[in-house]
Formats: C-alpha cells, structure tokens, sequence
C-alpha cells in the first residue's frame, strides 16, 4: 500500500499557481550545520518542496526513516527533499553523537536525504530555524515540538505549509494530500 501512494503521488501531482503569502520569513533565512559539521545555508533549498521531521534512533516511530527516505527516492528528482533534524530532548533517544547518528541511519534504513547536526528543537537552546517552524502560522498547530519525528512541509519559497505529528504517518493520506498539493505549486 505504502509504495503504491508513493507512485500514485509521484505521477499525479501537477504544476499549478503558485500563491504568494505575503510573509517575508522563509527557512532560506537561516543556517544549520550538517551531519558532517559544514555550515549549510537553507537558501540552497530555493525551488524545492522540503519536509523538516526531528529524528530520533531509539524511538518507537523511529521506522518512519523507512517511508522518509521512500519518498525522498521517488520525489527528488521532482525537487523534493527531506532535511533530518536528530534531537535527544524527548525521552533521551538519540544518545549517540552525529557520527554514530550518521552510521545508524545508513546501516538501518540506507538514508541518502541530508542529515543535520544533533540540535534542540525547544527551550533555550532551540536553533533559530526550530524557533521559526514552531511559531509561524500555519492550519495546524504552534507552539513547542511534542515529541520525535514532527514533520513541518516547506513550500518552494521556504514558507511553513503544514505541520504534521509524530503520529502522522509520512505515507498517511493527509501527509500524501499535502505533499501533492505543495509539489504542485510553481
């Protein structure tokens, strides 16, 4: 079933208007380090739909990696990635620094898509980039990361689209809808 929803996406969405919301802070403001310590400027992610999850390797969603980097596979090529943010802050389940993270993400699930340095998604250490998915406006919530693995949708223009919980599956069909009507923005 999951497969099938990831080709029927991949071959349904179509380019439409774009709509421009007016706001002028995007994730193409900010900086984060990647996995491996280089400074990555989000400007680089201009033209792309992006899912931002918060990951964690010792959590009971932690299988959704599998369907990430299923969509990441079927979608990239159609400007689509996904940006892996390992966090430790629930439940202290990403204990390993970011070269074991690296390591478990390849040998268990063979990620590709880029994965970023360990960071805090809430409290006083938060990233500017967190600070900004957990406060701007969007149809679904605000407020401080609840748990591993919550899904923020950026649109093309890096604007937060949509804000998904841990317990939305990546392939569910909401996070599907979403994602096919986000690829279909120009």
């Amino acid at each position: 079933m999951r497969i099938f929803a990831l080709v029927l996406l991949a071959v349904t969405t179509c380019p439409s208007d774009a709509k421009d919301t007016g706001k002028s802070d995007s994730i193409h403001d900010f900086t984060a380090r990647n996995i491996e310590g280089k400074e990555v400027d989000l400007a680089d992610y201009k033209g792309k739909t992006v899912l931002i999850v918060n990951v964690a390797s010792e959590c009971g969603v932690t299988d959704q990696y599998e369907v990430l980097q299923a969509l990441y596979d079927v979608l990239k090529d159609r400007n689509f990635t996904v940006l892996g943010f390992p966090t430790n802050e629930f439940g202290g389940q990403e204990p390993g620094t970011n070269e074991e993270i690296a390591a478990f993400c390849k040998k268990e699930y063979n990620v590709t898509f880029p994965m970023f340095a360990k960071i805090q998604t809430n409290g006083d250490d938060q990233i500017p980039l967190f600070k900004y998915l957990t406060t701007a406006d969007n149809p679904d919530q605000k407020g401080p990361v609840g748990w591993n693995f919550e899904k923020f949708l950026i649109s093309k223009e890096g604007k937060l689209l949509r804000r998904f919980g841990s317990q939305i599956e990546p392939d569910s069909p909401e996070m599907i809808e979403a994602l096919k009507d986000a690829l279909s923005e120009k």
